[in-house]
């Protein structure tokens, strides 16, 4: 397990090794989420993105407009 701390600004510095294995480079954009107790930090890269395809048919009939806007609700409540 690696460590990090968090400076004044809320910053944190990302280990090289775990950059490396997950291709963070200067200027990759991440996203940033809560899972349970978890705060997850999720790089955007092209092989991350490529791995998205086709996601949306798997929801079956599942309306995705209701589903955005329940998620909208939840994040309100926070």
């Amino acid at each position: 397990m690696d460590k990090s701390v968090v400076t004044a600004k809320g910053q944190i510095v990302i280990p090289v090794k775990l950059r490396r294995k997950h291709g963070i480079k200067k200027g990759t954009p991440v996203s940033i989420f809560e899972r349970g107790t978890e705060i997850v930090l999720q790089p955007l890269t092209d092989e991350y993105i490529r791995s998205l395809r086709g996601i949306a048919r798997t929801w079956g009939k599942r309306n995705l407009l209701k589903a955005l806007m329940e998620e909208k609700k939840r994040e309100r409540e926070l």
